[in-house]
């Protein structure tokens, strides 16, 4: 198949009220020409719309029948992201009909990884249809059900994308990719064939949640609070016993499974201090797991604009650290980008999940087409 354009949304699960939206020109296995990207806001009224459904989707957690407020907010958010792609490209100087097609991550609202006697569950707020019918375009969407249906972790999906970007650097097992928005995820390759991804543990969402339940704002800006901070070394060691960080990979993880409540009775400052060296030590921990343990991370998303998990991370993960900016890549757009490709996949039939990045028993094709 000959390279064509592609669109990719993404909107991750801390709310930072930014759609992620990016243009490609990509066969689906590489990335012939980057396009324009932008980081579109959500007016505040769907921000607030999205904070109550995360709210709603944890008090249902799978069961019944799902919330009312699931089908408004994804009434709102359909139409706000077919906006975003609508403006983008216009602005880029292509029109709708030069795109091949829409990728249309959507908002996740609940994700549950399975265990030994139950099957996941996962669920994204997000009408392809709608979106469609809007653009006159081609939509996948849905990306991450039918992986979970077949005993899937569902997630992380990037593996595809960051393992051709990893492709394109040369890198043979020695260099890893680190995703860091609500949740950490890694992704690493041998340079061939085999490529591993899972979710090392936190990022952004507790130190978010810490500093919002202080009234101190969405966030740490710049790390402010946690480079100010004091580590307690003994409970950061207990917290490091959890389970999930010495399991095996494929495995996922939920937006709250790892929460604020970690750091409850601390200072603002130790706090932020000891979710941040929680983070970055986790991360650590997930690098002990892979065949070859990399000397050095390219890290995207949000969490590579604070400080102080960057100047934490050599010393607790073990490893050098460069922005994604460092070798050329757009750190914002890299999800956004990731989810146009796999539109292209989707499109073309080729896999997006593979045994050793979602647990599933053979690669796996995924998402629905919408047209």
């Amino acid at each position: 198949m000959e390279p064509i354009w592609a669109v990719g949304l993404m909107t991750g699960t801390v709310l930072d009220g930014n759609i992620d939206v990016a243009i490609l020109r990509t066969d689906g296995e590489t990335v012939s020409k980057f396009g324009a990207w932008t980081l579109a806001p959500y007016p505040d009224a769907i921000r607030a719309l999205l904070t109550e459904t995360l709210d709603a989707a944890r008090a249902w957690n799978f069961e019944g029948p799902e919330p009312e407020i699931f089908a408004r907010a994804e009434e709102a958010i359909s139409v706000a992201q077919a906006h975003a792609v609508r403006d983008l490209v216009l602005s880029s100087g292509l029109t709708l009909s030069d795109i091949g097609i829409v990728g249309f991550h959507g908002q996740t609202v609940l994700h549950r990884a399975p265990t030994a006697g139950r099957i996941g569950d996962t669920r994204q707020l997000g009408n392809g249809q709608a979106m469609a019918d809007i653009l006159g375009t081609k939509v996948a969407y849905d990306f991450r059900t039918a992986d979970v249906r077949a005993g899937g972790q569902g997630a992380p999906l990037s593996a595809a994308y960051h393992a051709a970007l990893l492709r394109d650097l040369g890198a043979r097992g020695d260099t890893a990719i680190l995703n860091l928005g609500g949740v950490a995820n890694i992704t690493w390759t041998d340079g061939k064939d085999r490529v591993i991804a899972f979710d090392t543990g936190p990022a952004n969402a507790p130190i978010n949640d810490f500093v919002r339940g202080l009234g101190l704002g969405e966030m740490d800006k710049d790390g402010t609070l946690a480079l100010k901070g004091t580590v307690d070394q003994a409970r950061l060691a207990k917290l490091l016993e959890h389970p999930y960080l010495a399991a095996p990979y494929p495995k996922s993880l939920d937006r709250f499974d790892f929460s604020a409540s970690m750091a409850e009775g601390c200072s603002p400052e130790d706090g932020a201090a000891l979710l941040t060296a929680f983070t970055t030590s986790a991360v650590g921990k997930g690098l002990d797991l892979l065949p070859h343990r990399p000397e050095r991370l390219i890290v995207c998303g949000g969490g590579r604009r604070n400080p102080a998990i960057m100047s934490m991370l050599p010393e607790r993960a073990r490893v050098e650290v460069l922005p994604a900016e460092a070798v050329g890549w757009r750190g914002d757009a890299i999800e956004a980008e990731c989810f146009a490709f796999l539109a292209v996949r989707v499109l073309r039939g080729l896999p997006i999940s593979f045994p050793t990045t979602t647990g599933v028993s053979a690669p796996m094709r995924g998402g629905k087409i919408a047209a």
